[in-house]
């Protein structure tokens, strides 16, 4: 009678870190109507995700400043 081997355990999947990635801080600003928001929590998504205001996608501003 022939002993099967245990599989190896596989290290649980890294996430594709995407160039461009929204990080906790960043501010977006609506180009229509000015509202500006800032990210607190990254989905964690591989794709790229828009966040939609005025029916056009908000533009990266930059790190919130805090004085």
């Amino acid at each position: 009678m022939a002993v099967k081997k245990a599989a190896p355990k596989k290290a649980p999947a890294k996430k594709a870190v995407a160039k461009g990635k929204t990080n906790p801080g960043d501010v977006y600003a609506c180009q229509v109507c000015g509202l500006a928001v800032t990210v607190d929590e990254v989905c964690g998504c591989i794709e790229a995700c828009d966040i939609i205001c005025c029916q056009a996608p908000m533009q990266k501003k930059g790190p919130k400043v805090s004085v």
